[in-house]
This record gives structure tokens, C-alpha cells and sequence, in this order.
């Protein structure tokens, strides 16, 4: 078992992420909003305010958890996105962590349960 962490900066995206994950039979994917440290340091400590320059016009990106019985599953997901013109590896858009899982309990809904 794999977890998929997809840090996504173009939140434009998202319901195309969330789709191609149903399309590869990804159904408890969670997602959550998320704040860069950069951004963060600017609000909160003086000392770092003139980050705020540079910190351009996305100030949040979404994050989203999911599991895959499937090492593959980001390079598969990847591909279907090109597919619609999405193009996850282009700078800034995104990035996906593939970490092998020790152990999971629990059991998720799934779709026809909601």
C-alpha cells in the first residue's frame, strides 16, 4: 500500500485531480488547505515582511492524501492529466510524494456509502 501526497499549487486544478484519482479507482482521497511556509513567515514575523514581494498570486495550495495498492499511480495519474492538458510536472503546479505505507487500519466509505 502506497500514500500519494499531492501538493497542489493550482487549485484550478483540483476537481481534474480528484477526477483522474476516481478514474484509477482512488476513492478516499481527502483533501486539505494549506498555507506555504514562505507566506506563513511573511504574516506572522516581522523580521520576514519583505517576503511579501516576491510570494506572487497564489497564496494557498491544496493538498490531498490518498491511497493506492500502486507504486505507479502518480506516473499513471500524471499521464491522464497530459491528457487533458494538465501538465502536473511543469514548475510550480505541483508536487507528489509516493510513500510506502507500513501498515493502515481502518476502512474508508466509499462513494455509494455517501
Amino acid at each position: 500500500m502506497y500514500l500519494l501526497l499531492i501538493v497542489l499549487n493550482r487549485e484550478e486544478y483540483l476537481d481534474d485531480v480528484l477526477s483522474c484519482l476516481l478514474e484509477l479507482g482512488i476513492e478516499d482521497a481527502a483533501t486539505v488547505d494549506a498555507e506555504s511556509m514562505k507566506r506563513s513567515l511573511a504574516a506572522q514575523v516581522p523580521i520576514f515582511a519583505g517576503l511579501r514581494l516576491d510570494l506572487g498570486r497564489r497564496p494557498f495550495s491544496k493538498i490531498i492524501f490518498a491511497t493506492s495498492d500502486s507504486r505507479d499511480t502518480s506516473n499513471e495519474l500524471i499521464r491522464l492529466l497530459k491528457e487533458v492538458d494538465i501538465d502536473l510536472e511543469a514548475p510550480g503546479v505541483c508536487r507528489i510524494y509516493t510513500l510506502k505505507l507500513e501498515s493502515i487500519f481502518g476502512t474508508p466509505e466509499t462513494i455509494e456509502e455517501m
